[in-house]
């Protein structure tokens, strides 16, 4: 009741920075500092990007930006988010609906908006919303959690704005909001058995979807089943991302150097394609080290929900755990040749504005609720 009638200014004032959570803030840091190296070195041997800069200073800063709204975003009461969970799900089915009415196309895909010159993926922020909004609705049912009604309505509420995206089309980022749901539905403690059925019902309508994507995407999507069919065609990305990786060997070519190999022929490589970078600039070392921080950032994250106050921190916290881990699997998956071709970007070391502030918004949210943990519920 306190947290619904506290003011921005109470939520401010009631701030304890004792309880903020540097490691998480670190492990962010170090991410977002890799991402900074390995984009310029993606970009060092391309003349059009100007030795890589450009996209450096623009990477340094949207970090400033996201680095700034983390520290405001941690500095307020979380739970603004719940007492806001019907306007903020009715926001995103806006936002998602106005990229598909005057969005950009954008890789083929009709997903970002321009305002000023400048580019949003509104399905970014979409993503850290929809969490927010699906922690609301299981935080307040948690004793019928385990009721098919509760599977049944989260998956709708998450299968809205997911459609949406996938119409842009952005067949991987509507992934992410069904392993998001996933991660939260399980971590919630959800009948197994009801989203077993669930499962099953996804995976047999998966047909039908894949019915509905273009001809390009359905050839990319299946040339991880073997790269050899097509590798002048639809899956030279992929060939030539396994050749990127397999050559960097354990310690890897070197920074920028791999740009002059096999990577040179990879288009997106500083965005969906980023882990070729690492693995051909420095290895298998290189790629266990990001592996490691990713390992380390996920279980900060779930360690942060499970010492959260109430069930809708912890719900919080299994959403922005369960994005991450989703992303970092399937991207690097994808680039190994052992996922399909979806076009997921690796969380804060891909190259891109929209993703990086969104995620600083998600890890500001987090931080807050950290710093609340051992506050008493009003």
């Amino acid at each position: 009741m306190g947290a619904a009638t506290a003011t921005f200014v109470d939520s401010f004032r009631a701030r304890d920075w004792r309880h903020f959570d540097l490691q998480l803030l670190l492990y962010v840091s170090l991410l977002i500092g890799f991402g900074v190296v390995m984009g310029f070195s993606a970009r060092f041997n391309d003349g059009a990007a100007g030795s890589g800069m450009t996209e450096t200073v623009k990477t340094m800063i949207w970090a400033a930006i996201g680095l700034t709204l983390f520290f405001v975003v941690a500095s307020v009461d979380y739970h603004w988010l719940r007492t806001l969970a019907g306007p903020i799900y009715v926001a995103v089915l806006g936002l998602l609906a106005l990229t598909m009415l005057i969005g950009t196309n954008l890789f083929g895909a009709q997903m970002s908006v321009t305002v000023a010159g400048l580019d949003f993926q509104l399905s970014e922020v979409s993503k850290v919303l929809m969490i927010a909004v699906l922690a609301a609705f299981l935080a307040g049912r948690v004793e019928r959690i385990g009721r098919l009604s509760t599977i049944l309505v989260a998956a709708l509420l998450m299968a809205i704005p997911a459609f949406l995206v996938f119409r842009q089309p952005d067949l991987g980022t509507a992934l992410v909001f069904i392993g998001i749901l996933i991660g939260m539905l399980f971590m919630s403690g959800a009948s197994l058995g009801w989203m077993g059925l669930f499962a099953a019902g996804v995976i047999g309508a998966a047909p039908i979807v894949i019915g509905m994507l273009h001809d390009y995407q359905r050839q990319r999507l299946f040339c991880f089943l073997d790269p050899s069919a097509d590798p002048q065609g639809a899956c030279f990305q992929l060939v030539q991302a396994l050749n990127a990786v397999g050559s960097g060997g354990w310690l890897g070519r070197g920074l920028t150097v791999g740009g002059e190999g096999q990577r040179g022929y990879i288009p997106v490589q500083s965005t969906d394609f980023i882990f070729t970078v690492v693995a051909e600039d420095l290895g298998f070392v290189g790629g266990v080290v990001v592996l490691t921080l990713f390992g380390l950032l996920i279980w900060r994250i779930l360690l942060i929900g499970w010492q959260a106050r109430d069930a809708f921190g912890m719900m919080i916290a299994a959403g922005l755990a369960s994005m991450i881990l989703f992303q970092v699997l399937v991207n690097i998956g994808m680039v190994i040749g052992v996922m399909p071709v979806t076009g997921i970007p690796l969380p804060f070391v891909t190259y891109g504005g929209s993703s990086l502030i969104s995620l600083l918004f998600g890890m500001g949210i987090l931080q807050s609720i950290r710093m609340r943990a051992n506050k008493p519920t009003l």
